[in-house]
């Protein structure tokens, strides 16, 4: 073993990126920087011209969409003409009729009667088939981005999580994904009907009168004049509401995963406060955005209404004159209706899509966000590892301008035990993270089996490694699936075997279902040391070379913690093991113990002789026996 260890001055103690994060103490991030968060001004056109571009695989099916849209509005807009001819026939026959000088024309208005029906039918016809596609390219759309945020998780480095409430990303694939979801499907053919409503039933009020056709258009620009103001005044509302969604999900599942220890501490009265500030804000945000986008729907009708008034007034006037029969007022009435409601529906869906580009922003947001350094393009295969493990003056720190590991130097043979002990916070976890490659060192070289730990792809280096850490991991699943976990193609008999290797198969044949025996959501129908001899077990059917335990033994009975510790010596026969204990009597025979404090190596070497030195192992190893202060 070598080792090169230069102190540093000033040094603060090894606590991760938490540790220069400040974060409240209910956990997450500050309300504050919540708030300050939740204000910035975001760029909607940016975010609408990725969203344009995100769809550009759906061009062709948007497109067809579009055509049927198109087609559905166009054969809805003849209808009322032709109805206003009905009308017209039927008004004229009637008063042929009164006079006696003609009767109804019953055959005519019946063909006309048909010609509408069939229009209509056509038209329900094309609504139903574009809906259909546009459901499917929503769906497809919405699949593309939970399985691109998915895969994006994957690839992002720890950092990241190390500094994000856990809620803020299940926000983004949850509320955000489904918003922008929504809208594709429900909203993006809405325009198109809208706009090609718009013009479609502008041309056929011109045919009909040009005088009440201006007194219709008067009506636009004061609508879109109010649509503009509500928008402006709402924009930052609605980013702001997709925020704090996100947050109150990050908060409420940060509490409901703790929840146990936060009612052991009396959380409660915090936890609740620091819900109801975020919930406050929520609330504030989300009325007044809606109350805006309400305020639209009565100011925009009664707008139209004024302008029924006048164009009602006016058709009467050149009714009289001739100029126009009571058929065409009667469709242009219609006309007008049909004109006003889709500039009701483009005013929300304005809105709509101010929300649309808020929840976008967060998801693109999030895919850009920096990911794990690069795998290299000509990784090194190994045959056979052997588990020697070099760490060659290594500094590292959370950030950059704090280096909390300097000039650490020490190296591993194949098939020995490495301890590493210390006060918390003094660095051990952190080495683990750096040999897993979890975080990349900001200087020096760590090697396995003489290469660099860069020149292996991140699979096949964290294939070469099996973990057994404090914190269990098991999943809602079998026991056999949970066990399985560490590999995926082993049988049924290399689970058991792996099983009665770490003990566990006893007590899981005392189970109702045994194998198969379902663990509840939060593991709570098996004790936490059984939990630990089944990751124990997983461990062990991985096969590793190199081994790392962190703290297995830590939160267990001691009748327990034979069997953790019999399954231990088990799992490390043969490899290559770094162990991380506080208990120091779990170490004592190890081949080399490294003791750090502060991100350095203290003192290294045999539990025998690192007691008879006297120094900082034996003041932590007394302490646990004798109560002493280090």
């Amino acid at each position: 073993m070598s080792m090169q260890n230069n102190p540093r001055a000033n040094q603060g103690p090894m606590g991760g990126p938490g540790a220069v994060r400040g974060p409240n103490p209910m956990g997450g991030t500050s309300p504050r920087a919540v708030m300050m968060r939740g204000e910035k001004p975001r760029d909607f056109k940016g975010t609408m011209k990725k969203l344009i571009q995100y769809l550009g695989s759906y061009q062709l099916l948007i497109l067809v969409t579009m055509i049927f849209a198109f087609a559905s509005t166009i054969f809805s807009i003849f209808g009322p003409k032709l109805l206003g001819n009905a009308t017209t026939l039927l008004f004229t026959g009637l008063m042929a009729r009164i006079a006696g000088t003609g009767t109804i024309d019953f055959g005519s208005i019946g063909h006309i009667v048909l010609e509408v029906l069939f229009l209509y039918i056509l038209s329900s016809l094309f609504a139903y088939v574009q809906g259909w596609i546009m459901s499917g390219v929503s769906m497809d759309i919405t699949y593309r981005f939970r399985k691109d945020i998915a895969e994006k998780i994957n690839r992002m480095p720890l950092r990241y999580f190390d500094g994000t409430n856990h809620g803020e990303i299940l926000s983004r694939i949850t509320n955000d994904v489904d918003t922008v979801s929504q809208t594709l499907n429900q909203s993006l053919s809405q325009v198109i009907t809208s706009v090609t409503t718009v013009l479609g039933v502008l041309i056929m009020m011109f045919t009909i009168s040009w005088q009440m056709t201006l007194v219709a258009l008067v009506i636009v620009p004061v609508s879109f004049g109010l649509i503009g103001l509500v928008v402006n005044s709402s924009q930052k509302y609605f980013k702001q509401q997709q925020d704090y969604l996100g947050h109150v999900d990050g908060h409420v599942e940060e509490m409901y995963g703790s929840h146990v220890v936060m009612k052991a501490f009396n959380g409660e009265a915090e936890s609740v406060a620091v819900f109801d500030d975020l919930n406050n804000t929520l609330y504030s945000s989300a009325w007044i955005s809606q109350f805006l986008t309400g305020l639209l729907y009565p100011i925009i009708n009664f707008i139209g209404n004024l302008g029924y008034v006048v164009i009602c007034i006016l058709g009467g006037y050149l009714a009289i004159k001739g100029t126009i029969t009571i058929g065409d007022i009667q469709a242009f009435i219609q006309y007008v209706r049909s004109f006003t409601q889709p500039i009701t529906q483009i005013a929300n869906i304005s809105n709509i899509f101010q929300q649309t580009a808020a929840a976008a922003e967060r998801v693109f947001q999030f895919l850009a966000e920096p990911e794990e350094s690069p795998e290299t393009t000509t990784p090194v295969k190994l045959d056979k590892v052997e588990g020697r493990v070099d760490f060659k003056n290594v500094h590292f720190g959370y950030n950059p301008d704090k280096i909390i590991i300097n000039d650490f130097s020490f190296y591993a043979e194949p098939g020995q035990k490495i301890a590493i002990v210390g006060p918390t916070g003094a660095g051990k976890t952190t080495m683990v993270k750096l040999l897993m490659r979890f975080y990349d060192v900001n200087s020096g070289a760590i090697l396995v089996d003489g290469h660099n730990v860069k020149d292996f792809t991140r699979g096949d280096l964290r294939g070469m490694f099996a973990m057994v850490l404090q914190d269990t991991w098991l999943y809602n699943g079998t026991i056999l699936e949970n066990i399985r976990y560490g590999r995926s193609n082993a049988t049924d008999r290399e689970v058991i075997e792996a099983s009665k290797a770490a003990h566990v198969d006893h007590f899981v044949r005392t189970m109702p279902e045994g194998y198969e025996s379902v663990l509840n959501e939060e593991t709570s129908n098996i004790s936490q040391g059984q939990m630990q001899l089944m990751t124990i077990a997983r461990a062990i059917l991985a096969d590793p070379a190199i081994l790392i335990l962190d703290e297995a033994t830590s939160s267990v009975d001691t009748h327990t913690e034979v069997l953790i510790q019999k399954a231990m010596d088990t799992l490390m026969h043969g490899r290559t093991s770094f162990i991380i204990a506080h208990r120091l009597s779990t170490i004592r025979d190890a081949d080399w113990i490294l003791v750090m404090n502060n991100g350095d190596i203290v003192e290294q070497g045999k539990h025998a002789k690192l007691l008879a030195k006297n120094g900082f192992y034996a003041s932590l190893y007394n302490s646990q026996f004798e109560g002493k202060e280090i």
